[in-house]
């Protein structure tokens, strides 16, 4: 039978497994890039307006499902909307989860080579050309990203099998605070390099000339992939939330943190790599895999400073890899009435097979292609472009029109702590301006640029 459900313990677990949900890998490659290509301070500025008007409604309405229904992302629908077809939404957002961990475990893995190489010292004394040849060499072998993506799932299910308090809890207590003590350490020694003050000038100097409708959507995607809306992973933890668990506290709190992973970030990336005359023009792999690597090998210390980033970019990986698993197991677990360790190793199994077709697309499996795309890029295009907008728009939906208005205001208001007119305000929020920004980013991504 199915083990019983559990919850977090405290106030601080709600938030640091919730931050560690959304802070990720995109916070650390792909929010630097952006903003320097969407002018700055002006971007930034822009991004804060899409979280307050955007991100946090976005995240609440999950909150909201999630804490009412206390099920997994599917059942919290039948739940809510017994006799209705929601629960589909619901199970997107399982199916979404599942494919990410497909292709971010691989990832995930690939930030674990490349610690275990600063190890040895393998990121030393290298041309800018070897760095490139170095990871294309390493996703080009079958079987080493494969071993590293097991280690990876093997990891996670050490975590994720002990349960909510004892697993996701803890962990979440040590990762999340050891997250920032390496982004601030590395964040302090950026800002020392010379010629760092070019960067922060570039990265906070608002410059509204570059933005266009673009840098607006630019900011709706990122913020909706970085706040991990619309698969199921904040319905799943908000259903262990208590009953005390204040939604508008707990939504900011986790914004915020989440907004500071960024901004720290792009501290990090701006300072280094205009203290060393270069331009954050990759994202991505190319960024974190072949620019980096060669900055860090003329820093003073560098193999200190690839191995903390590293270790960086492993902790912003793996808490957000939790999530999603618990997403799953939660799933299985109440749908199957299967134990959290049979549902664990299940989930386990399948990310695994899920990680080889991804880690294989590099190499053996590279003449697989749908819709052009290897089985690694349609993973990310169908979940980021596709199912995860439709998701965020269904749940918006739910929650501005569909779920009982009682509800919503009592957890809106924290059973009246906040004023009614907050509640208004967030109705008009997530009625209107929720699903038509989420429509508008889904439609762009799908049109040809």
């Amino acid at each position: 039978m199915a083990t019983g459900r559990g919850g977090f313990s405290s106030k601080l677990g709600v938030v640091l497994a919730t931050a560690g949900s959304a802070v990720g890998l995109g916070n650390i490659w792909r929010f630097p890039y952006i903003t320097g290509e969407n002018g700055g301070g002006a971007f930034i500025l822009l991004y804060l307006a899409v979280i307050l008007f955007f991100g946090i409604p976005a995240m609440m309405a999950e909150f909201c499902i999630g804490k009412t229904a206390k099920a997994n992302a599917s059942k919290a629908f039948e739940i809510i909307a017994p006799g209705s077809k929601w629960y589909i939404v619901g199970l997107i957002g399982v199916i979404v989860a599942v494919i990410i961990l497909g292709y971010y475990t691989v990832v995930t893995g690939w930030t674990l080579e490349y610690l275990f190489r600063s190890v040895l010292g393998d990121l030393q004394g290298k041309s800018v050309l070897e760095y490139s040849n170095m990871f294309d060499d390493f996703t080009a072998d079958p079987v080493r990203p494969i071993l590293w993506t097991a280690i990876v799932v093997f990891l996670s299910y050490l975590i994720i099998s002990k349960g909510v308090q004892n697993g996701i809890e803890k962990a979440s207590k040590v990762m999340m605070p050891m997250l920032f003590i390496v982004l601030i350490i590395l964040a302090i020694r950026s800002l020392m390099l010379p010629g760092a003050a070019a960067g922060m000038k570039f990265l906070f100097y608002p410059d509204f000339s570059k933005l266009t409708l673009q840098s607006l959507l630019d900011a709706v995607g990122q913020v909706f992939f970085s706040m991990s809306i619309g698969m199921g992973c904040m319905i799943t933890y908000s259903s262990y939330f208590k009953k005390n668990v204040d939604l508008i506290k707990t939504s900011a709190s986790v914004a915020s943190i989440d907004t500071l992973v960024a901004i720290i970030s792009a501290i990090v990336i701006f300072g280094t790599m205009f203290s060393f005359h270069m331009q954050p023009d990759e994202q991505g792999p190319g960024l974190v895999f072949k620019t980096l690597p060669n900055i860090f090998q003329q820093m003073a210390g560098g193999i200190v400073w690839a191995l903390l980033f590293y270790i960086l970019l492993f902790l912003a990986s793996i808490t957000s890899i939790i999530s999603l698993l618990e997403v799953v197991i939660a799933y299985i677990n109440e749908t199957w009435h299967l134990s959290r360790i049979k549902s664990s190793r299940i989930v386990s199994a399948i990310t695994i097979a899920l990680g080889v077709l991804s880690a294989l697309s590099f190499n053996l499996l590279s003449f697989v292609k749908i819709g052009g795309m290897g089985l690694f890029d349609f993973s990310d295009f169908i979940t980021a472009k596709v199912l995860m907008p439709l998701g965020g728009i269904a749940m918006a939906i739910f929650i501005g029109w569909r779920m009982g208005r009682e509800e919503v205001k009592n957890e809106i208001t924290n059973m009246g702590k906040y004023p009614v007119a907050i509640y208004k305000i967030y109705m008009v929020l997530i009625r209107f301006v929720v699903p038509i920004g989420i429509t508008a980013i889904f439609i762009s991504s799908l049109l040809p640029h």
